[in-house]
């Protein structure tokens, strides 16, 4: 039971791995001010979380865990994807002993939280974990419908060149395609379960107490001063990375939360490496691959000639085991590192890493840019096309690999961004934009003040009034 004195904070995140992790931040960063936290899991994902952890993710007086049902089986399959979550846990209810909570931050993707605070009669904050550019776009689904955008007509519509039409009236987002906004909408059935979801949830935003983004005011003034007009307060409080620096040293600030167990000797075949002369390889917890993309991969960086680190997760390749040429292996077994899983925030800071082929999610986007490290983006779907466009033509600290991936570009942009003078011009914009996110999440940084803000004006002050 949560300390009287304490206000008690329920933090809820959609249950996949990059939801999972800024929460997370942001729940240690209130617990260091002095917040009682109950972090909400799902059953599935609680059971995958204890066989990660070795069966213990601790035991804290004052940050708790508890679980929601989702209609997941109890096995070890983990293969199951974001549609269905999606579908499992949209109407469920908080558990009776939340009853007593002060506060509930959930993910703008779980509007069930908004009306379980309404009904026990305290705020709620929806906390967005894509770039302020990504929800902004998210946010105007609806207006693609109305202006016959979406669905498309038929599949060719894919190929032919519609989705270079320019979208040029959403406020705030530049030099923004159809193939640009998060990917949802490549479908032709008006009834997509996704794109209906998220169109129901982007309706609801506005019912918050208030809106909390993982992102720098520095990085996406246009779009965040856009959003500001239509949105409840919003508060940018990122690259949470950096901001979580400043919880104090505790066993909460060590505490993970990875569905897959983590492979810490990466970074000692990383300390035996130049400065920016490997290639780190990861397309985060949910993108797929075929085993044709897989191989085009990997002899575009057998290829290059660059050492590479690569992580490969077990459910990486869909419907199969990834299946490595032993051609490729035995040609690159001096100089590349496979993995299952890392700590990848680690990774992207030390130095050893040069370039991060990504698929652009925005936690890695993100990571990219508190390490200094230039992009190579390849997205896979949802925000990540909208993510890639900004890295690329926006900020340019990126470069896109097409989706048809063959093996000969990726060999050439690899050599062209580690050694070539775009590579370099790449490095420097993101050396400073990493500048600006240290000044951001520093005291009286635009982000560090955002997070007192975000207490004393709503939490704490809904609390006592």
């Amino acid at each position: 039971m949560a300390s009287i004195s304490k206000p008690h904070a329920v933090c809820i995140p959609v249950p996949a791995q990059g939801h999972m992790t800024p929460m997370l931040a942001l729940a240690k960063l209130l617990h260091s001010s002095g917040f009682h936290i109950t972090f909400v899991n799902t059953e599935f994902n609680h059971r995958r979380l204890l066989r990660s952890h070795n069966g213990d993710l601790g035991s804290f007086p004052d940050f708790q865990f508890m679980t929601i049902p989702d209609g997941l089986p109890d096995s070890d399959d983990v293969s199951t994807r974001e549609t269905n979550i999606s579908q499992s846990i949209n109407h469920e209810e908080l558990p009776p002993a939340l009853a007593t909570v002060t506060y509930i931050i959930s993910d703008a993707s779980m509007s069930f939280a908004l009306d379980a605070a309404n009904e026990i009669g305290i705020p709620c904050a929806l906390f967005r974990f894509c770039s302020a550019c990504a929800f902004m776009a998210y946010l105007h689904y609806g207006k693609l419908l109305d202006k016959g955008l979406f669905p498309l007509k038929d599949a060719a519509q894919l190929h032919n060149g519609f989705l270079d039409t320019a979208v040029d009236w959403v406020p705030g987002l530049n030099h923004m395609r159809l193939k640009d906004f998060p990917s949802f909408i490549r479908t032709t059935d008006r009834n997509d379960i996704m794109f209906n979801f998220i169109t129901h949830e982007m309706d609801r935003a506005p019912m918050a107490s208030a809106i909390i983004l993982n992102t720098f005011d520095e990085l996406e003034q246009e779009v965040l001063t856009a959003m500001a007009a239509i949105l409840p307060p919003i508060y940018t409080i990122g690259p949470l990375p950096m901001l979580s620096e400043q919880v104090p040293v505790s066993p909460i600030k060590s505490l993970s939360l990875n569905l897959w167990k983590e492979q810490s000797d990466c970074l000692n075949w990383l300390e035996g490496k130049r400065n920016q002369s490997v290639v780190y390889v990861n397309f985060g917890s949910l993108a797929t691959v075929t085993n044709e993309q897989l191989t085009e991969f990997a002899w575009g960086l057998a290829n290059s000639g660059y050492a590479f680190m690569w992580i490969i997760r077990p459910d990486l390749v869909k419907g199969d085991n990834a299946k490595l040429p032993l051609e490729f292996l035995e040609a690159t077994k001096d100089r590349s590192l496979i993995l299952s899983w890392c700590q990848q925030e680690t990774v992207l800071r030390h130095p050893a890493v040069g370039v991060f082929l990504t698929h652009s999610g925005w936690n890695s986007t993100l990571e990219s840019i508190c390490g200094g490290v230039p992009m190579l983006c390849w997205p896979f779907f949802a925000d990540q096309q909208t993510n890639c466009r900004y890295v690329c033509a926006e900020w340019g600290i990126g470069m896109e690999v097409d989706n048809d991936v063959k093996r000969e570009e990726v060999q050439s942009l690899i050599r062209e961004m580690m050694d070539g003078e775009k590579g370099k011009e790449m490095k420097r914009r993101v050396v400073t934009w990493k500048e600006k996110a240290v000044r951001a999440t520093q005291p009286d940084g635009s982000s560090y003040v955002n997070l007192k803000r975000l207490i004393n004006e709503v939490l704490v002050h809904k609390r006592s009034a």
